[in-house]
C-alpha cells in the first residue's frame, strides 16, 4: 500500500539573511518562539527546535515509518542529522551577529535501533570547548525515560 507525505516550507535565503543580522542565541530563540521559520530540513524530517538556552539546543521528533531504511527501522542518517542539528546549534548559540560556524568533523555512534514505536526523542546538545578558532560539542539522543540511542560528537571552525 502507498503512503503520501507533504512537505512545506518557507524561504531558506530569507530565514539566513534574518540569521547573520542577530547574535546566534537570538536568532535560535526567534526559530523556537515562532517568530521565525524552522529551517527547510526541519519540515522534511518533521523534527522542531525546542530548547535553547547560552551552550545548549535541544530538538524533538517522533520517529515514523517515512523514516525507515530498507530493513525495516529509521535510518542511522536521520538520529545523525538530529544530533549534528543539537550540537551545532549549541555552537551557535555562541555566535554574535555576523557570526558563524560550520562543522569539521562529527561521530556519531548508534546504541539502539529506532523504530516508529520508539517514541517521541529529543537530541540534546551541547557546547563541550568555544575557542577563538574551534569549538567542540557533544550530543545525546534519549527517549521520553532518558534511554540513549545515539551519541555523537563533533568539532566545528568558527568563521
Amino acid at each position: 500500500m502507498k503512503r503520501q507525505l507533504s512537505v512545506t516550507w518557507q524561504d531558506p535565503v530569507a530565514l539566513a539573511q534574518a540569521g547573520r543580522s542577530m547574535a546566534g542565541l537570538e536568532f535560535l530563540l526567534a526559530i523556537r518562539d515562532g517568530r521565525l521559520p524552522h529551517p527547510p530540513i526541519c519540515a522534511l524530517l518533521g523534527y522542531r527546535l525546542t530548547e535553547v538556552d547560552s551552550g545548549r539546543a535541544v530538538f524533538e521528533t517522533t520517529p515514523a515509518e517515512q523514516h525507515y531504511n530498507p530493513i525495516g527501522v529509521v535510518h542511522g542518517g536521520v538520529a545523525m542529522t538530529l544530533l549534528d542539528s543539537a550540537m551545532g546549534c549549541a555552537v551557535q548559540t555562541q555566535m554574535p551577529a555576523g557570526g558563524g560556524y560550520t562543522t569539521l568533523e562529527a561521530n556519531t555512534n548508534l546504541v539502539r535501533a529506532i523504530t516508529s514505536s520508539t517514541g517521541a526523542l529529543r537530541a540534546i546538545g551541547e557546547v563541550v570547548h568555544l575557542g577563538k578558532r574551534v569549538a567542540t560539542a557533544q550530543a545525546r539522543l534519549e527517549d521520553a525515560a532518558g534511554k540513549l540511542y545515539a551519541h555523537a560528537t563533533s568539532t566545528c571552525i568558527l568563521l
